[in-house]
């Protein structure tokens, strides 16, 4: 909303509240940023052999909306610089993609798979992260 925000307010100064609310923007989506129509594609794409996930992946964000692409370009860039920080706040690649995984790709219907979407869906944010200047280049 059009709310004026104070930054230097104490209730921001907890990194949850922030993480939290980023996490709520793309939960609350009509649609995930990762469209629906293209989860079984990203998760075969994650399936297929280690030097051929990178360039699926690629090809697939490619085919996703203008704004999807920006947007995620934006997020990616920022969540790695996140990484670059584990020394500080000890997440790494891995701990970022479990966190973000579910809420920016998941199926339009849930099936019984929730426990294997929910390793294909970390798994190509984790890759999305360690491969981010191939994908969205420099």
């Amino acid at each position: 909303s059009d709310e004026k925000l104070d930054l230097n307010d104490s209730k921001w100064e907890d990194i949850h509240v922030i993480t939290g609310a980023l996490k709520m923007f793309f939960r609350e989506l009509p649609e995930p940023l990762f469209t629906y129509n293209h989860f079984n594609d990203f998760v075969n794409a994650i399936k297929q052999e280690p030097r051929q996930r990178v360039h699926a992946v690629k090809d697939l964000i490619k085919q996703l909306p203008k704004p999807n692409q920006d947007t995620m370009q934006v997020l990616f860039r920022h969540l790695k610089r996140v990484v670059e920080n584990g020394e500080k706040n000890r997440m790494t690649y891995q701990s970022v993609a479990i966190v973000f995984g579910p809420t920016l790709l998941k199926p339009e219907k849930e099936t019984g798979n929730i426990a294997i979407h929910t390793v294909y869906q970390n798994q190509i944010v984790e890759l999305i992260l360690l491969e981010l200047n191939s994908i969205f280049g420099r």
